[in-house]
């Protein structure tokens, strides 16, 4: 802590804004790869591959190589999708979220739990379910949940795969 945080007139720092980077990833069937969180905030919620975007680094390079470090998949990195404003109130934090359209270089590939103290497994969900999951999570506290950026990308979308087409043309 700073020591100018007593000083009268003076406003204590408040924690930086970091930027995140979401990895969109559908297989053959247009599902989504999501994989549930675990030792860090948002653990036990669904999340999409990505990571923190680092100094000098493309916002592409970053889905990618996120996506490689955590699941194994090879993926090239096309548009930015979308970009949400996630305040996560409890544990003091605020991220900038790019959300970028990847597709696999082998459309047969498994993605793989590359990281197991960060993630329990990788599955797909197609953006209708979702939906359910985000609509149903404030009902049913046992359920399935999102992650905050999934949240609020539910929130703004109502059609990721027609959101992706459009920035693709």
């Amino acid at each position: 802590m700073s020591s100018t945080m007593n000083l009268p007139g003076v406003t204590p720092e408040l924690p930086h804004v970091r930027v995140g980077v979401s990895a969109v990833i559908r297989d053959k069937d247009g599902k989504f790869l999501v994989g549930k969180r675990k030792g860090s905030h948002g653990a036990g919620t669904l999340q999409t591959p990505g990571g923190h975007l680092e100094h000098g680094e493309d916002l592409g390079a970053c889905a990618v190589r996120e996506t490689e470090e955590e699941t194994g998949l090879v993926v090239t990195a096309g548009n930015v999708i979308t970009i949400t404003n996630d305040v996560f109130n409890g544990e003091g934090k605020h991220y900038i979220t790019i959300f970028v359209d990847c597709a696999m270089t082998d459309p047969n590939a498994t993605p793989e739990t590359k990281e197991p103290l960060k993630c329990e497994g990788w599955e797909w969900k197609s953006w209708d379910e979702l939906k359910r999951i985000n609509e149903a999570a404030a009902s049913d506290p046992s359920g399935d949940k999102l992650f905050l950026p999934l949240v609020n990308l539910v929130k703004q979308t109502a059609d990721l795969n027609a959101l992706i087409a459009s920035k693709s043309q």
